[in-house]
């Protein structure tokens, strides 16, 4: 069972979760569901004349509350003028109760499903499938989210109601058709799988409406064990203090660098440095050590290791990490530029079972780990060995030996699988960047820094991830506000640079930048928080 998320991450409820607020809402507040109706239904059309101020509008519903938004929305969009035109997918027997007091004040029953009704449309809003249903859509209500897909490829605007149909609320997962939408508007909170890709790429523009519940609903019922990301999870990382040394801010040791890939050992030792690390140590092929050196930020050590008739780090090397390990406690960061093969497969699982501190194990690191994920249970199963790996969709699908596709259908139950099986902290890499503890505990960031989607920000994640790990952060923690600041470095790098001219090494840069701005907005507001009388 998950446990309750951090106070940093903004609760996101499942369906069940949105089914339990408006039952309690209605139930024990008091509040007519048809007045939340109303109120939803209002909002909903604001959001239509923001999308399409003119012009005539084709509202497509279903059965339940979405199908009784949509009627409101008519009635409202008609009064003001617009143009209307309402047709559903369930015969007009299937609108119960409030849906059916919705569809009488609009006067009467809409036309059956017809993808004409759409031709002439300058808006189309989804009102069809809400967020307790999951798996396919089926019948008609298929044939109607074609359509409406179909219209938006022409460019007609779709507002969705809720969700768009054909999105899994909870999981982001499309099972089938789903709608395309320009906008949606949800109410009250959004549900987790509004985050989650593939459902998050047809949301569009999302708007969280208040339809009068109250907000203490929040304390009556069980908190969500998935939430979005909030900068408030940088408060929870500590300080360098005035009697600090570079011990206490922490050791990063990395391993990886084969010939032709050491710049990325160098981001991720960049990336340590830029998040906190007192120091960090790249520990390379013997062979490459001198052009690592040169590459490197001046303040980084070097460790030459044995290498392999390739050139990159032979199984032997262990040895000598391990020795400086037990003599310079350090986090252990294994992958960047590591290269894959045999040699580094025996390197990693000795790393795994010899070391005795945390542990972050990211790119050609994890290739020693496909099909084998629980591989990584015996050092797990210590506390005092805090694992944290940072795969992307293709390193995942072959650490679980599942195809990509199936990584890409299924992210939000890939990545809780992936952290069960390891009992790792499991950094799942994309615009919707998931973070997944052993207890089912998930962190979703909210994305939208195309920046950084380029060579080399991967590494500079996984040296975050380490710094904070060497800083004693607890390890859901630490990843999540590594993928915060590297989230945030990748928007500040591209307002620089632009976002098709940024690259890793800016991002790495602006880590150090925007947790300096954070602090500073926090010194601020607490300056100005009111004194307290101390008598």
């Amino acid at each position: 069972m998950a446990s309750s998320p951090p106070a940093w991450l903004d609760p996101l409820p499942d369906a069940a979760g949105l089914r339990a607020t408006d039952a309690w809402a209605i139930g024990t507040v008091g509040i007519p569901g048809i007045a939340l109706m109303e109120t939803a239904g209002a909002l909903l059309a604001d959001a239509v004349v923001e999308v399409a101020p003119q012009g005539p509008v084709a509202i497509v519903c279903g059965a339940g509350n979405n199908g009784g938004d949509g009627y409101v929305v008519a009635r409202l969009l008609r009064q003001a003028g617009r143009r209307v035109r309402v047709v559903s997918t369930v015969p007009d027997e299937r609108l119960k109760g409030d849906a059916a007091l919705a569809r009488d004040a609009f006067g009467g029953p809409a036309d059956p499903w017809s993808a004409a009704a759409l031709d002439d449309a300058a808006v189309i809003v989804d009102a069809i499938l809400g967020t307790g249903a999951s798996g396919a859509p089926r019948g008609v209500a298929a044939e109607a989210i074609a359509g409406i897909a179909a219209a938006a490829d022409r460019g007609i605007p779709v507002v969705a109601c809720d969700v768009p149909s054909g999105v899994d609320a909870t999981t982001g997962e499309v099972a089938g058709v789903a709608v395309p939408a320009t906008a949606t508007v949800t109410f009250h909170a959004a549900t987790s799988g509004l985050w989650i890709a593939p459902g998050k790429d047809h949301v569009g523009r999302l708007r969280i409406v208040d339809i009068g519940i109250p907000r203490r609903v929040r304390d009556l019922l069980p908190v969500p064990s998935t939430g979005l990301l909030s900068a408030a999870v940088v408060d929870a990382l500590p300080r360098r203090r005035t009697d600090g040394t570079k011990f206490r801010s922490g050791h990063v040791l990395i391993v990886g660098g084969a010939p032709g890939m050491t710049g990325a050992p160098c981001l991720t030792a960049r990336g340590a440095m830029r998040a906190g690390a007192g120091y960090a140590t790249l520990a390379v092929p013997a062979g490459v050590e001198s052009t690592v050196a040169a590459r490197a930020p001046v303040e980084t050590l070097t460790l030459a290791l044995p290498a392999a008739d390739d050139g990159a780090v032979a199984a032997t090397a262990a040895d000598v990490v391990l020795e400086r390990l037990r003599t310079r406690r350090a986090t252990l960061v294994v992958g960047p530029g590591l290269s894959r093969g045999p040699e580094r497969d025996r390197l990693l699982r000795a790393l795994i079972a010899g070391h005795d501190g945390a542990l972050v194990v990211d790119a050609d690191g994890l290739a020693a780990l496909a099909g084998d994920p629980e591989a990584l249970r015996a050092r797990t199963a210590s506390a005092t060995r805090p694992t944290v790996i940072t795969p992307h969709a293709g390193e995942m699908a072959r650490l679980l030996g599942v195809e990509l596709e199936a990584v890409g259908e299924h992210r939000l139950a890939t990545v809780r699988d992936a952290a069960r099986r390891t009992g790792a902290v499991v950094v799942l890499k994309g615009d919707d960047t998931l973070i997944a503890a052993p207890d089912g505990r998930v962190a979703i960031s909210p994305g939208g820094a195309p920046g950084l989607a380029t060579a080399g920000t991967g590494d500079v994640l996984a040296g975050v991830v380490g710094a904070l790990l060497a800083r004693d952060v607890e390890p859901f923690t630490a990843a999540s506000a590594a993928v915060w600041l590297h989230l945030r470095a990748g928007l500040r790098a591209a307002e620089q640079h632009g976002v098709e001219g940024t690259v890793a090494g800016d991002v790495a840069e602006a880590v150090a930048i925007v947790r300096r701005d954070h602090d500073r907005s926090a010194a601020v507001a607490l300056d100005r928080a009111p004194a307290r009388d101390g008598g």
